[in-house]
């Protein structure tokens, strides 16, 4: 595995006994990766092949819904039910334990969703999603209905009792977000302007005060898609190359090497020290130093 050390002590994170796994491939579009904590899996979306899977250790992967409407970003509720950005499907939905689909929301203000691309549960139950319009116009990952009826790509938030809101709509293509360990920042991402802004989040769900936090460099393959942050408030995102490592104070400490286009990452394994990274083609592991922030 190769790695760009941007500052000295980067193999505290990523140990120079590190390796670069494959543990799927055959994937055609992949994103979406989560892990199951109740179940020690790995569960990821096939976008074109239209398809959720999952891998387990000394399993290897098995396929858990197909047709899957097109799904792309997807994470875990305090239940353990699947919540999924449901991209061409324009919704966001839950998969019940009954295997049984919940729509969550498909609309704000009674216009249809553009296509909701990843998604986040925080600690009150509140799911927060961006929704750019990548699934209106992407070959072989649009749906049946590809009109537009909303004029902005936002970023909302599904309230406990249901009612969704605008976060914002200052992006010109917002796609990764997640939240720190205390939930008091939000980073939200925009993969046409190579940037992550960083806000801070309200007692009411609401945030505010939105700056610049990192801008992404480098002319491999790899944009700003998906994201995560560990418990010492590193944030990890795609970009060129494979997966940026920044410090909490925006510095970029270095970049974890994946070939091919990387599109999404989530930590993974019983003590969360596993890196998981989907890209068009494949699944792969990183064993890291440090642990990222559980899921649900």
């Amino acid at each position: 595995m190769e790695v760009d050390m941007a500052v000295p002590g980067f193999d505290r994170i990523v140990p120079k006994e590190s390796s670069l796994r494959l543990i799927a491939d055959g994937v055609r579009f992949g994103e979406g990766p989560v892990w199951n904590k109740r179940t020690q899996e790995l569960f990821w979306v096939n976008i074109v092949g239209d398809s959720i899977w999952k891998w387990q250790e000394g399993v290897g992967k098995t396929l858990v819904m197909s047709p899957s409407y097109r799904a792309d970003g997807m994470t875990f509720d305090q239940e353990g039910r699947l919540v999924v950005a449901g991209w061409s499907w324009r919704r966001v939905w839950r998969l019940e334990h009954d295997g049984s689909v919940t729509t969550l929301c498909s609309e704000f203000e009674g216009k249809t969703l553009n296509a909701p691309n990843d998604i986040v549960v925080k600690s009150d139950g509140s799911i927060y999603f961006t929704d750019p319009t990548g699934g209106l116009y992407n070959v072989e990952m649009h749906g049946d209905d590809i009109q537009r009826y909303i004029d902005y790509n936002g970023v909302y938030r599904i309230a406990p009792d249901g009612k969704t809101t605008l976060v914002t709509k200052d992006f010109t293509y917002p796609n990764g977000l997640a939240f720190n360990a205390d939930e008091s920042l939000l980073y939200i991402n925009d993969s046409r302007d190579d940037l992550i802004n960083v806000f801070d989040v309200n007692p009411d769900g609401s945030i505010q005060n939105g700056r610049l936090f990192y801008r992404l460099i480098g002319r491999e393959p790899g944009v700003a898609d998906g994201m995560k942050v560990d418990v010492e408030g590193n944030v990890y995102c795609t970009g060129p190359a494979g997966i940026h490592v920044v410090s909490p104070s925006g510095e970029l400490l270095g970049r974890i090497k994946i070939p091919g286009h990387s599109t999404n990452l989530c930590f993974g394994d019983e003590d969360w020290k596993g890196l998981y990274v989907t890209t068009y083609d494949s699944v792969f592991k990183v064993r890291l130093g440090v642990a990222g922030i559980a899921v649900w």
